[in-house]
């Protein structure tokens, strides 16, 4: 017999977190490298912007030559040249002179302010071009001075910090042609079942198609991970034993589904007792996936997530998308909680901490949340809808609509600490 011993999800999270070693580095193209982590910080080589630039389309000037402007005694100013972005002027600007400047140019020498286009007149005086400035005008105005948006030296992006666009502009910026990341984790996905049937088999009696194999692979690809497919098995233990053993070796983190309760056929104790395997836990006080059960040999982990599809997904979300996230060199691995209100009775009691599949809805600047069809772990439908994990912990009682609770967000590309995940936001429950 399988001994079973509950622990609470935090220490299991804590007990697999221990193996979640940042995995091989790599480099990558800028335009490669978008969902990734940075491997390594990202440090200004120079200054940004690299030299005083004007902001605006208008006209490069000396404030005190507009010291005394007035509406009705406006300071004349000749211009002597233009400036486009990418050139230099030449020369230096002297008394009672402008410069025609495009956004982004670099401000010419004896020039300490800009005027904007539409705040002065041009007129013709002996066919040269001369502007009328009706205002004065204060020094440093309208100025993008070196380093003002990013000091050379400085650390712009920490090791750790999700790769969005923003990040790739900053590492365009800085002339990044290759870009540090670790590689993604290969995560083998076996499903296991004899009851299971493969997408194009016609439906029989006692028999369901096979959704885990398919939903694991997606929650893998969004996680970050390189799902690879290995196919399903029936319940057969030297089978099981025989593919579990051989595919180990060739990935990085092995998921597995069903066989990890103890039905006859749950083989997955027997299998990690013949490994040799170091059994990290296999029971959680939670709802859905209690049996869930993670063990690791050799460095590598096995998630033996439970066959029925809601608890397969909730365990996927609280115990593999972190780790294969921290693989991945995230700094925070974890998704973002935060607090929304109840949109519907909850009437369930919580002799453990449940995780409710749940619907996210704004409405008139408050965030609402509502569980998504039935709260059974053997149901499907209730996923689709779910963008969230309403949170109720143990020990609550009825939860009526109205009331404020806490949710995990599923569809954020952002992330938060462990510390953070497991803060409770919400007192009382």
């Amino acid at each position: 017999m399988f001994e079973r011993k509950s622990i609470q999800l935090q220490e299991a999270v804590t007990r697999l977190m221990k193996f979640a070693n940042p995995g091989e580095m790599e480099y990558l193209s800028p335009l490669e490298a978008t969902g990734f982590y940075l491997a390594e910080g990202l440090v200004a080589d120079h200054p940004v912007p690299p030299f005083d630039r004007s902001p605006y389309d208008g006209f490069a000037i000396r404030s005190s030559d507009t010291a005394r402007a007035t509406t009705h005694n406006p300071s004349v100013l000749k211009v002597v040249g233009e400036i486009g972005a990418g050139q230099v002027f030449s020369g230096t600007v002297g008394e009672k002179e402008a410069v025609r400047i495009m956004t982004g140019a670099a401000i010419p020498d004896g020039c300490d302010a800009v005027i904007m286009i539409e705040a002065v007149r041009e007129i013709k005086i002996d066919d040269n071009l001369h502007i009328q400035v009706r205002r004065p005008m204060k020094a440093n105005k309208n100025i993008s001075f070196t380093g003002e948006d990013v000091q050379q030296g400085t650390v712009v992006a920490e090791a750790g910090k999700y790769i969005n666009p923003g990040v790739i502009a900053l590492l365009a910026t800085f002339g990044y042609t290759q870009v540090p990341v670790r590689k993604r984790p290969a995560t083998g996905i076996l499903v296991t079942g004899s009851e299971l049937l493969d997408l194009d088999d016609p439906l029989e009696p006692g028999k369901i198609r096979n959704s885990n194999g398919y939903m694991i692979h997606s929650q893998a690809l969004r996680a970050g991970a390189e799902p690879i497919y290995l196919g399903k098995l029936s319940d057969d233990l030297e089978t099981n034993f025989e593919s579990i053993t051989t595919n180990l070796k060739k990935v990085d983190i092995l998921i597995t589904t069903g066989g990890v309760s103890v039905g006859d056929y749950d083989f997955m104790p027997e299998i990690f007792n013949r490994l040799g395997a170091n059994v990290l836990f296999n029971k959680i006080g939670m709802r859905p996936g209690s049996v869930t059960t993670v063990a690791e040999k050799n460095g590598k982990l096995i998630f033996a997530l439970s066959g029925n599809p809601s608890a397969c997904y909730v365990g996927f979300e609280l115990l593999a998308r972190p780790f294969i996230r921290a693989v991945l060199g995230a700094r925070h691995p974890f998704s973002p909680r935060t607090t929304a209100i109840l949109g519907a009775d909850f009437l369930k009691k919580n002799p453990f901490d449940r995780f409710v599949r749940g619907k996210l809805e704004l409405k008139h600047g408050t965030l609402f949340a509502t569980p998504s069809g039935l709260d059974k772990s053997g149901v499907v439908s209730s996923l689709a809808e779910a963008d969230c994990l309403i949170v109720f912990l143990k020990g609550r009682k009825e939860s009526k609509k109205g009331e404020q609770v806490e949710v995990i967000l599923l569809d954020s590309k952002e992330s938060i600490s462990m510390e953070d995940f497991f803060a409770d936001k919400v007192r009382g429950r």
